[in-house]
């Protein structure tokens, strides 16, 4: 009796173990291409031509930091307007997500079915490019405006249908006491139900700042202004330019030694700018997050 509930004790921690070493080698798996990404960007361009990446830099070299720096204002600049987007369409498409999500998950609303299905229908069917293009350019006059980096993202269908199932769990009791005690839906909404939905708001936000920190798709179609030029878009063009410079070198009169020209470590130093900064965001999220994931998946 005594060995089978040893056995019987012994089988969860087997498991825990197991689930520990899972998660251990997924986190290094993570790590390590982060890692190689920094190594290289480091790196002499010579010995990764020669040698290949390496986790640890075999010549340590600055020069691809350099390049890209070489004109720190235009770098500064579009770090400015990229901070900008982010922040004010962040705060903007929280807003609106809310609001939407707010107001299909209520069970008193008389259109909510019909809402919510157009909500999700937008989810399987676009208007395509061309009428896009059209719209902002000749309805909503957006060109060359910083508001065309931040309007087409401000509601998406996805994070209103994720916001909507977290306020679905709410107790309805709570707004119709509070419209008992005299409060309006402006006040319901601001006052109770955004500070309720912190973990939820915490991780559709995290995911809203990720779309318009790396985004340069908008920048590309709309933004022809070099003053509201984002941040990625910047470094594409960068990328682009260091890419043909390094195909068409023969075709060109200028002699340069390509095993010295910083095209591998360039790439990888423009990843590390780009992605730096949301990197040391995500920590301060995380508890949020996790919570917001992990939310409704246990009843009590």
């Amino acid at each position: 009796m005594n060995a089978a509930a040893t056995r019987t004790r012994s089988q969860p921690a087997i498991a825990r173990h197991l689930i520990n070493l899972f998660f251990i080698v997924l986190t290094i798996a993570m790590i390590v291409p982060m890692a190689l990404v920094v190594s290289i960007s480091l790196s002499e361009e010579k010995s990764l031509v020669l040698s290949g990446y390496r986790l640890i830099p075999e010549k340590f070299s600055l020069t691809a930091y350099s390049l890209i720096l070489e004109h720190p204002a235009q770098l500064l600049r579009a770090y400015g307007v990229t901070i900008f987007v982010t922040v004010v369409g962040l705060a903007a498409s929280l807003l609106f997500t809310s609001m939407v999500a707010y107001s299909i998950s209520r069970r008193d609303y008389r259109y909510r079915r019909i809402t919510t299905m157009y909500v999700l229908f937008t989810m399987l069917f676009s208007g395509g490019l061309v009428p896009f293009y059209i719209l902002v350019t000749q309805y909503l006059h957006l060109k060359d405006t910083i508001w065309a980096l931040i309007v087409p993202y401000l509601v998406n269908p996805f994070y209103v249908l994720i916001m909507k199932g977290f306020l679905e769990k709410l107790p309805g009791e709570i707004f119709e006491s509070a419209k008992v005690d005299g409060a309006s839906e402006w006040r319901i909404f601001f006052g109770i139900v955004l500070p309720l939905s912190t973990p939820a708001l915490a991780t559709v936000g995290l995911f809203i700042a990720f779309a318009y920190w790396n985004d340069w798709w908008l920048g590309l179609l709309f933004i022809n202004d070099q003053e509201l030029v984002p941040l990625q878009l910047l470094l594409y063009r960068i990328m682009s330019t260091i890419e043909f410079m390094t195909n068409n070198m023969n075709t060109v009169n200028v002699q340069i030694d390509l095993s010295q020209f910083p095209s591998l470590s360039a790439r990888m130093a423009m990843a590390v700018l780009a992605a730096g900064p949301m990197m040391f965001v995500f920590p301060f999220f995380q508890r949020f997050f996790v919570a917001g994931l992990t939310v409704g998946s246990v009843k009590s």
